[in-house]
């Protein structure tokens, strides 16, 4: 997934591995170069994703979890 709008391009890639029958592991890899105002802003941007990204991806993990299999 990828974006160059806004003050910060970025790429999102997420890798999907098997690990057994039952089991899957979501990797996601962010990457952009903030401009402007976001280059300056860029750490407490990059701290924010991060929390965004994990909240997101318990609720995911919550989801998958509860559904019948």
């Amino acid at each position: 997934m990828r974006t160059a709008e806004g003050p910060f391009p970025m790429e999102t890639t997420y890798t999907w591995t098997a690990l057994d029958g039952n089991s899957t592991r979501m990797t996601l890899r962010n990457r952009g170069e903030p401009s402007g105002f976001a280059s300056i802003a860029a750490p407490v941007l990059a701290a924010a994703m991060r929390r965004a990204n994990r909240k997101d991806l318990e609720q995911l993990r919550a989801t998958l979890e509860q559904s019948p299999r």
